[in-house]
């Protein structure tokens, strides 16, 4: 028995198909943003002299980076409520990726401080900066400009995480196609248009990152 295309089910539902991705982006940019932050205060800390604090910053990033997300987020949802701490769904799933995303975070911006030259240290001494001015104004915006192509693959691959978002049912675009699809019954059709949302965005997300990381590249 053939199975016959139909893709009227999806089309007529197609708007929920276009809220669910722009949750996605929102979650994944508010992941990446918290990110970027946390991983940028653990990778000083793993460079630090400081070996207690070390010794945190390592084990927290060995144990997010050998977690699967899935757990994590499920463990954040489920089981944290029963310590005391409760968060609505949405939040407790931003608040798992931005742990995750500072996990991975923390290694690029380790190699990428490492690589910075410290000669720029020295200089900003020598014009009386603090050690936070020479940070802030001159190591940083160096360190971020080298590690772009890293952010920019860090943000496409948190995108396609938010698929995970539906596990607890978040409505994204994976949750969205799912309840399609339940309805529906239009199994290759729904994944099929779902799967194409994900393509062509993670496409021009890729090509816009591209332009940016060309406009803020260091010069050689």
């Amino acid at each position: 028995m053939g199975y016959t295309l139909n893709f009227a089910a999806v089309w007529r539902d197609i708007d929920l198909l276009f809220m669910g991705l722009g949750l996605s982006l929102v979650l994944a940019a508010a992941s990446i943003a918290i990110g970027c932050l946390i991983g940028l205060a653990t990778a000083f800390v793993l460079i630090s002299k400081q070996r207690a604090g070390r010794s945190l910053a390592a084990g927290y990033v060995t144990a997010i980076r050998n977690t699967p997300i899935l757990v994590l987020i499920l463990f954040t949802y489920f089981a944290l409520p029963q310590l005391g701490l409760r968060l609505g769904k949405i939040e407790s799933f931003v608040f798992t990726l931005s742990i995750y995303a500072g996990a991975y975070l923390a290694e690029v911006f380790r190699g990428a401080l490492l690589s910075v030259p410290k000669g720029l240290r020295e200089a900003g001494l020598a014009i009386g900066l603090s050690e936070w001015q020479i940070k802030s104004s001159i190591i940083i915006p160096v360190m971020l400009r080298n590690v772009l192509p890293s952010l920019s693959s860090t943000f496409i691959s948190l995108f396609k995480d938010t698929s995970l978002a539906a596990a607890i049912a978040v409505p994204e675009l994976t949750f969205y196609a799912r309840k399609i699809n339940n309805e529906s019954f239009r199994v290759i059709e729904t994944w099929l248009i779902a799967s194409l949302f994900y393509v062509v965005t993670c496409t021009i997300l890729a090509m816009l990152l591209r332009v940016v990381e060309k406009r803020m590249a260091i010069p050689r």
